[in-house]
């Protein structure tokens, strides 16, 4: 079975690189090639990088709070570049102030992306997902 490829990176202005070190070092240790782009990441970074690399998923990161802004549009310039289907996912601090996470999370579903997490989310969850998502959907 072929390694599955995520990009990984902390959209828009957002300068906050911890969190996006622990995912890389945490996604490399569960068996997946990871390409990360760091901070400061545009939607059309993350769209070249998972095309160059045949990436079987796009995680998005945002901690400073505009990640809904930031994110607008993302599954639409993929289906554009050809990457439909590629499996969307974001997670942080993703929104500004303190809202109902169903209420954020529909917001993001609704935006095209596959998978919502919130602050603090254990990066183990997230690699549980990624595992379902990509291995029983995909090798089905």
């Amino acid at each position: 079975m072929k390694k599955k490829t995520l990009v990984i990176g902390v959209i828009g202005a957002d300068v906050h690189a911890v969190g996006n070190k622990i995912l890389y070092h945490a996604f490399r240790g569960a068996g997946f090639d990871v390409v990360n782009l760091g901070v400061m990441v545009s939607q059309e970074e993350y769209i070249s990088a998972a095309i160059e690399t045949g990436a079987d998923a796009i995680v998005v990161s945002s901690l400073y709070g505009h990640g809904e802004i930031d994110c607008r549009g993302l599954r639409e310039k993929c289906d554009e570049a050809g990457l439909k289907g590629v499996l969307l996912y974001v997670g942080g601090n993703i929104v500004v102030g303190k809202q109902p996470f169903e209420e954020v999370e529909k917001r993001f579903k609704d935006m095209g992306f596959d998978k919502v997490f919130g602050p603090g989310t254990a990066p183990e969850v997230t690699i549980e997902e990624l595992k379902k998502d990509l291995f029983s959907l995909k090798e089905a």
